[in-house]
Formats: C-alpha cells, sequence, structure tokens
C-alpha cells in the first residue's frame, strides 16, 4: 500500500495515499467541525466548517475533500483555521429563524443538531448583531406519515440529497431557486408526502440538524438505550440499531454492516412499531368447547373472546401436546407434522426440525422456503452441489454486466438495490429480464419484458446464441463441467427467431442480450420468485446455471449465481434443516450415512424417508381416514399457510379439518384463528439469536424489549413442547440457552459453519463456508471446483413446458402474484406497522392502462378479479409496466387474499407451487365480466 508522509498538527504522520485530512485526523483523534460531511457520503466541502490551514497556501482547505500529500504541513488548531470554523458556525446558526427547532422540547440539550454540538465545541455564541441575519420561518412539513420536515433548522449542507441520489439512487430530494431563497425541495417542490420519497429515511439518518426527523423521535431526544441487532424483514441482512424508550422502540437507525453499509428501506426504518401493535398475543389462548372452525372467521372480524378462552402455560402446554402425543400413538408418527418459521432464528428452526424428527418421529416438516426458492435450491444442488448463492448481492460492483431476472429489487430487496443501481451509476449494464417492467428498468441497459410463463424459451434461445457463435468458455467447460455436448446439441432449434415467437423478445435483441453477458469480463444474474414460482421452475434455473456455467461466468468476483431470499432467515432456515428431505446442511435423510450420524448425534431411532412437503401436507390433511398417513394434527410456528399457501380455500378447509392444531405466533393470523391451542410468542426484537441473510452471512440479533404480557420465548416454547413429547432436552444459559443450541447445530452442519464459534458472532457477521476459527469466510465460492460428487457443474438441457392452467375465453388474464414495497409475507406484521399501513393501506391490482380502458375501468375503481378457485374484491391501479393480458396482485392483504386465486400444481422437483401464472378474469363492479 502506498503511504504518504506529512506533518498534522507539528508531528510527523505517515497515511494511506488518497486519504483525506479529515479521515487521518479522526483516526489520530484530532476533532475537526464538519456538517456537510458523513461517513459513506462523498465528500462535498459546502459548510467550509471542517477547513485547516496548509502552510504556503494562500486560502485554507476544506479537510474532508484534501487528501495528504508527501511533506505536507497542516494545522487543523492554527489560530487562522479555528478563526474560520468558528465564524461558519455561528453564521449558520444566525441564518436560522428565532423560534429555533418546532420538533424538540425545552430540555434540548442541542437544538440544532451537529451544528449545535460543533457550536458548544468551539465556544460559539451568535452575537447580538447578528441577529438581523435570521432568515424567514417556512411552515413545517408533516404530510408524510413516517417523517416530518422543517426546513428552518436546514443549513443546506445537501448530505440529504447526498443520500437520496447517491447512496439510495431515488432521485427526489434537490436544491431548487436561486440566492437567499435557495432551500431543499422533493420532487417539483412537492409536500413530501405527495412526492415520489420511497420512505427509506436516508435523508433523515443523514441530516446533522434535525431538519429532517422521525415522526417517532419528535420530543424528547433522549433514548433509554440502543440495541444492535438486524432487520427482521427480508433476506438482505441489514444491520440496525433500535433506539428504546419507555420499553418501546421509538426508532431505528442503519448500521454498518456487510450487507447495507448503514441503509435501510422503509420496512427497517419504519416498520418496527408491529411488535407493540394492540393486537399482540399476550396469554395462551384455548378454543372454547364446542365452537367449530369456521372458514368465516378467518376475517378477524368477530371478537376473539367468543372462539377463544385464556389459559395458563402450564395448562395451554399440556392441552397443545396431549393430543399429539395420542395421535401419534394411534396413527403413528406420519399423523403429525411441523411447519417451522424463516422469520425466526436460525437456533429456533434448528431445534424446530429437530422436535419433529425426534418428538414427532417423521420427516414431516417444512417452512416457507417450500414457497419461494425450493425449485432455486433443487437445481442448484442438482447442479453445482449447494443451495446457496455464490456471490453477494454487492459484488455487482465487480460486474460489468448483470441481469436482473424474476425479481423486482427495489420492492422485494430494497437495500439491495442500491447496490444494482450504484452499479448502474459506475457503469454496470443492468438486463432486467421480467414480464413487468417495474422500477430497476429506469436503471436499466435493455428490458427484456418476455411473455409470463416463457423463461425457459428466453434462455435457450439466448444459450443457443452463445453456443452457435462460439462464445462459450471452452477452457472451463472442459476442465469444469458435465453433459456439455448434450447441452451444446439440445439448444441447437431454440434458435432466437424461433424462440421470439414464443417469449416476445425480438430475435436481435436476444443476440444482443446472449452475446453481451458472454463477452462480458465479469457478469452476474441475480433471480427471484419469479423465475422459481413456476411449475418449471427448476427448469428456469437449470437454464441460468447454464447460462453462467458456459460462459465461465462463476467462481470470480462480479460473477456467479445470486437467488435473492425474501423473508430475512429463509436461507438459515433451510440450513439448519427445516425441510422435508435434508436434515442440517443438506444432508439427505435417505443418505445412510447421514441418517446414521444423526440418529447417534441426537441419539434417537429417526425416520430415513422424506417427508411431506407444505403443499403435500395440505393434501394429506384432507385424505380420507383409510389413509395411513394421513396428517392429523400440526404444530405451527410462525407460519401463515391460511394466507401463503396456494388455493386457500383448499389450505383453509384442510387446516380446518385437522383433529388438533397448535400455532404459535405473536398474533392471531388467520391460521390461528383455525387452532386449538394458540401460543404467544416473541417477535424478532424480543428474543437474541442469530440468522442468515442471502449472502451465507450469519448474524446476531440481540434482544431490544421484552414479549409483552405473558407471551414468551419461542425457543423456551418449543423446549417446552418437547419436554411433554418425552424428549429429554436441556439447553442451559441466557435467553433459554440460546448459544447452547447455536453450538449444537453448528457441529450439525459442520464444516460449514464449523468456524464461526458463539464469541465470534457476538464479536461482528461472518460468512461461511468458514471451516475453522483462522477462516475469515468465503463470501465468494467455486473458484476452483464445486462441491458435487464430482467437482464439476452438473449442466441439465431443459425443454418448454407450459404452466398448468391457461387463459382462455373465460378466463383471459393471467395473474402475476408478488410483493410490493411497504408490505411483506402475509402482512401480519406489516400491516401493523402504522406507518407502513398508513403508505398502503388497502389492496390493489395492477393492469396495464390499455386493458382498463377496454374493459372501460377507472384507476381507483373496485373489480373483481376470479379464477376458477374463487374472487376477490380490490382497487385497481394503472401501470403500465404490466404487461398487456395480465393482472399483478400482491398477496399481503387478507381482505382480497391473492392465493384464494392462484393453483396448487407444483414443480416435480422442487414441489413448489405454481403462484406467478393462472387464469383469471376481471370486471368493474356492477359491470359485466371481460
Amino acid at each position: 500500500m502506498n503511504t504518504v508522509a506529512f506533518t498534522l498538527n507539528g508531528q510527523m504522520v505517515e497515511a494511506s495515499a488518497g486519504k483525506s485530512i479529515f479521515n487521518i485526523a479522526k483516526e489520530l483523534g484530532i476533532a475537526i467541525p464538519h456538517l456537510c460531511h458523513k461517513e459513506g457520503l462523498a465528500p462535498d466541502g459546502n459548510c467550509r466548517a471542517c477547513v485547516v490551514e496548509v502552510a504556503g497556501e494562500r486560502t485554507l482547505a476544506p479537510s474532508c475533500c484534501r487528501s495528504a500529500t508527501p511533506g505536507m504541513q497542516v494545522q487543523t488548531n492554527s489560530e487562522r483555521a479555528v478563526k474560520s470554523q468558528k465564524m461558519v458556525l455561528e453564521m449558520l446558526l444566525a441564518d436560522l429563524p428565532e423560534q429555533g427547532h418546532k420538533w424538540l422540547d425545552d430540555r434540548a440539550e442541542a437544538p440544532h443538531g451537529e451544528l449545535s454540538q460543533w457550536a458548544e465545541h468551539h465556544g460559539v455564541q451568535v452575537r447580538p448583531q447578528l441577529a438581523a441575519l435570521r432568515r424567514e420561518a417556512v411552515p413545517a412539513d408533516v404530510s408524510h406519515p413516517a417523517m416530518a420536515v422543517n426546513l428552518d433548522t436546514c443549513i443546506q449542507c445537501n448530505r440529504c440529497q447526498r443520500a437520496c441520489r447517491d447512496l439510495q439512487v431515488n432521485d427526489v430530494i434537490g436544491l431548487a431557486f436561486r440566492g437567499a431563497h435557495t432551500q431543499v425541495v422533493f420532487d417539483l417542490a412537492d409536500p413530501m408526502g405527495g412526492s415520489s420519497c420511497v420512505g427509506c429515511g436516508e435523508c433523515v439518518q443523514a441530516c446533522p440538524t434535525g431538519a429532517l426527523m422521525p415522526k417517532s423521535h419528535m420530543g424528547p431526544q433522549t433514548v433509554d438505550r440502543e440495541v444492535d441487532s438486524v432487520c427482521p424483514f427480508c433476506g438482505v441482512g441489514c444491520l440496525v440499531t433500535y433506539q428504546v424508550r419507555d420499553e418501546k422502540i421509538i426508532s431505528v437507525q442503519g448500521r454498518e454492516g456487510p450487507a447495507n453499509e448503514g441503509r435501510l428501506c422503509v420496512k427497517g426504518r419504519f416498520g418496527m412499531d408491529y411488535i407493540h401493535s394492540p393486537d399482540r398475543i399476550t396469554m395462551p389462548l384455548i378454543r372454547k368447547a364446542g365452537v367449530a372452525k369456521d372458514l368465516d372467521l378467518i376475517d378477524g372480524h368477530t371478537d376473539w373472546r367468543e372462539v377463544f378462552r385464556e389459559a395458563s402455560w402450564e395448562e395451554a402446554l399440556d392441552l397443545a401436546t396431549q393430543p399429539l402425543n395420542t395421535l401419534r400413538q394411534q396413527h403413528g408418527p406420519k399423523s403429525l407434522a411441523g411447519f417451522g418459521s424463516a422469520k425466526g432464528s436460525n437456533e429456533e428452526a434448528y431445534l424446530f426440525q429437530k422436535l419433529v424428527r425426534t418428538g414427532f418421529g417423521s420427516n414431516n416438516v417444512d417452512h416457507c422456503t417450500r414457497l419461494c426458492h425450493a425449485s432455486s435450491v433443487a437445481a442448484l444442488l442438482e447442479g453445482v452441489g449447494s443451495g446457496a448463492v455464490s456471490n453477494p448481492v454487492r459484488d455487482v460492483e465487480h460486474s460489468d454486466l448483470i441481469i436482473v431476472i424474476g425479481s423486482n429489487p427495489t420492492s422485494n430487496h430494497p437495500v439491495a438495490a442500491t447496490w444494482m443501481k450504484n452499479a448502474a451509476q459506475s457503469g454496470t449494464r443492468i438486463v432486467l429480464a421480467d414480464p413487468r417492467i417495474t422500477d430497476i428498468g429506469r436503471h436499466s441497459w435493455r428490458n427484456l419484458q418476455f411473455k409470463a410463463d416463457t423463461d425457459v424459451a428466453m434462455l435457450n434461445a439466448m444459450l443457443h446464441v452463445i453456443v452457435t457463435e462460439n462464445l462459450c468458455d471452452e477452457t472451463f467447460l472442459r476442465e469444469r463441467a458435465d453433459n456439455v455436448a448434450e447441452l451444446k446439441a439440445h439448444v441447437q432449434d431454440f434458435t432466437p427467431e424461433a424462440m421470439s415467437a414464443v417469449c416476445g423478445i425480438p430475435a436481435d435483441t436476444l443476440r444482443e442480450v446472449a452475446r453481451a453477458y458472454a463477452s462480458a469480463k465479469a457478469a452476474m444474474i441475480l433471480w427471484g420468485m419469479g423465475v422459481s414460482q413456476h411449475v418449471h421452475g427448476t427448469d428456469n434455473v437449470r437454464c441460468l446455471i447454464a447460462l453462467a456455467s458456459i460462459t465461465g461466468q462463476i467462481g470470480r468476483p462480479g460473477t456467479g449465481l445470486h437467488p435473492l431470499r425474501g423473508q430475512n432467515n429463509v436461507q438459515g432456515a433451510s440450513d439448519a434443516g427445516l425441510i422435508p428431505m435434508m436434515y442440517p446442511n443438506y444432508q439427505r435423510v435417505s443418505d445412510k450415512s447421514a441418517h446414521d450420524w444423526f440418529e447417534k448425534f441426537w441419539d434417537t431411532q429417526l425416520d430415513d424417508q422424506p417427508g411431506y412437503t407444505v403443499v403435500e401436507i395440505m393434501h394429506k390433511a384432507l385424505a380420507p381416514d383409510t389413509d395411513p398417513h394421513k396428517v392429523r394434527g400440526m404444530y405451527i410456528m410462525g407460519e401463515n399457510p391460511a394466507m401463503s399457501d396456494p388455493d386457500l380455500n383448499h389450505a383453509r378447509h384442510a387446516l380446518a379439518s385437522l383433529q388438533h392444531l397448535v400455532v404459535q405466533d405473536i398474533f392471531l393470523t388467520e391460521t390461528a384463528w383455525l387452532a386449538d391451542v394458540v401460543l404467544p410468542a416473541s417477535a424478532w426484537p424480543e428474543k437474541t439469536g442469530t440468522v442468515s441473510n442471502t449472502d451465507r452471512t450469519v448474524q446476531m440479533g440481540r434482544q431490544a424489549v421484552l414479549p409483552p404480557g405473558d407471551a414468551k420465548p419461542d425457543l423456551w416454547i418449543i423446549q417446552q413442547i418437547a419436554q411433554r413429547l418425552g424428549l429429554n432436552w436441556s439447553y442451559a444459559g441466557e435467553h433459554e440457552g440460546v448459544a447452547a443450541v447455536y453450538e449444537e447445530m453448528r457441529q450439525a452442519m459442520a464444516p460449514a459453519i464449523g468456524g464461526i464459534d458463539w464469541a465470534r458472532l457476538n464479536a461482528g457477521s461472518v460468512t461461511y463456508p468458514c471451516v475453522s476459527a483462522e477462516d475469515p469466510g468465503q463470501p465468494i465460492v467455486f473458484h476452483d471446483h464445486f462441491p458435487t460428487p464430482d467437482g464439476r457443474v452438473k449442466l441439465v438441457p431443459v425443454d418448454l413446458i407450459l404452466a398448468a392452467e391457461r387463459p382462455d375465453v373465460d378466463y383471459p388474464f393471467v395473474l402475476i402474484t408478488g410483493r410490493q414495497l411497504e408490505h411483506w409475507h402475509t402482512g401480519s406484521m406489516t400491516r401493523r406497522a402504522t406507518v407502513l399501513d398508513a403508505l398502503e393501506p388497502a389492496a390493489t391490482a395492477s393492469m396495464h392502462g390499455a386493458d382498463m380502458d377496454r374493459l372501460g375501468l377507472e384507476p381507483g375503481q373496485r373489480i373483481q378479479v376470479r379464477s376458477r378457485r374463487g374472487e376477490v374484491s380490490l382497487q385497481v391501479r394503472q401501470d403500465n409496466g404490466t404487461p398487456l393480458g395480465a393482472v399483478f396482485m400482491p398477496f399481503a392483504y387478507q381482505e382480497a387474499a391473492a392465493n384464494l386465486l392462484t393453483h396448487a400444481a407444483l414443480d416435480p422437483f422442487g414441489k413448489i407451487p405454481e403462484f406467478k401464472y393462472c387464469a383469471v378474469q376481471v370486471q368493474g363492479i356492477n359491470s359485466q365480466k371481460a
């Protein structure tokens, strides 16, 4: 590393070349006032509070923008420098309107945030003769549900603008007008609540004076404590700091972490108050005798006291487990099943699957990965020997080209999307391949808006171009791939001209994108559930594996394959064995060596046959009594299949038909309404445990507040159930023995996390594989071999397979489901977060304007969407990014549950339902169907 030697305040200093004087001084403990400068933002130098004196130079230099050079002599505390610093601080204070900060109470020690703090540091007070300089006050803007704008305190440091435009790349905040009238504006000087602001709050976190502030933090600025943790929403794994006052989380700050570097989205910053919702279950509940499991109760309008009664934990735990024991004794182990959660910790997932396998006696355990990326995992295990990502999201900064397919990252993985947008700003070409043109399309080089259900046609055409134009990496294929000849022969017939008619992408565009991907020095593929949630989802991913492999775009920085995980611990829950055909670390239950190892490790006889998946369990719950494997009892922890499963009428009927159902959750979810016993659990900020994000990074979440009422930690509940099932478990230690559970899981998952002990996780995030204490972790894998039996990638040719249900005269539209920015999963959490619900309070269906015109529909009008399985009523929203002939619906709204409409047809390999394609009809309320 190149270094420079120079003099700083009379002392010789050696520092890295190119480092700013400000950062060098900071590392040496020298405080320099600064207002426009903030770590993570590009240096701007506009406030001039950080000026220093450089010997031989006429003007003072802004230290944030000035790099040290050899022999330079710098004074940060010279009389001239300090006088200038003080003048800047005094002038900024003098400019502020007299009433000061609107949001702070009279006890505030620093009414203008960092400006007041630096003024106090330098002993600066505004002289009376400068009072005439004060600018006129402006009205406050409180139009946004989450944030308040008080431009009286704004010093125009541009931090908010740089945070919005440079970090988040949302392009909402700018400066308008001229001279003394210059001010920060949102879009075209719109109120913040009426602008295109997406509520990420990056501007709030950047603002040094409180001109932008969370509404939840208005008033006293002191907090009782700050607790470092991990965001509980999507799989990006952003690190956060909870700010707690009076045992409530009042605000959230982004924390420096490998996935986010302090960035957050609207859910992570403003969505945590769901834990304080009055809807929380605070006591165990038992269904009253004689109260039927009426599916009409799922709407939640019934008073829970008409259905359930409160009980003690002792009674509830006994009534939860005794019927499970009886069913197991009478009908055998396969009569019971369990759904675990990807919203909890690794330790909870591990212990839950262990309970089902050792306590119930079968492998009938699954979770929501079956409904999101099961086909991705199936194809990746088959092809590359690992179901996890090859490269972290942030590796896009090393890519020349990235393909984003079947994913809407700005809504589903907003912070991950910022890295993609940053890469595009630096010259990386983004290819968006999706039936919908979503927000990331504004930053893309090419938009491949293919017809829904035609992924394989489009990808095989690209493979054809690469093979027939000799763009393959033949060295890579010769040394590291199998079935190459078969794949090359198979794609010969999939010409771009032939496939263009199928997928709707011009042949020339297919050729252009294929050539660009193959010729890029580094190219990466990221995908979401738009790829996986099809009957051909595994085939879709097989094509992506082939695309990366034949071009050698894997095993290096900026390359690889990345299925973006939708929940905070889908990756970790799968790793921990919360799937029916795999023990922890993806060891097949049917593999004798793995089976024998776990029998010895857990000292229990285990079933050696794969269990049933989520959808199969629902079918088995409705099987005739003569079926020896009929599922009669279930234990569901933190999952909501009465909202998340396809063909909800069928799924809800199955749940209601169970002889015994135990639900462990924080709310009376749609599933909990069908339970016999409901156990009140802990929300994520109320527990300590680890999670593994989409990048394979294991991170520590820490308890910030206690669960409400008599709610209990999930680990405690699982252990209580286990003891009553006859399991002699003892996990001693703080937080119900979470560290002891982790250390047992670490043995079960060796060598993947073998080098990550509990103490190491307390010190920071670690990415696996990490096989020893000396291993720093491996964010990028497959450098020189794949974890397959022969170390080579297996290429699998695939043919075109049609969706299980196609549009016809009666049902002419295609339904596409997904998430939206403000709401997440089944909405049980985010719809109880006040800000998020205020931003998106009502269910909507998005349609192309031309389709709406043809049907005579106006934006905001109520429509009915009907499939062969159900119907819902909701508002229509115009979105010309939605293709003609399609309807897009989020699935988070109980009153318009999209999965009442979806098809339960399964991918034969991943056993994942086809959520992303079914036939529907649309009609305006009181109009004819169309």
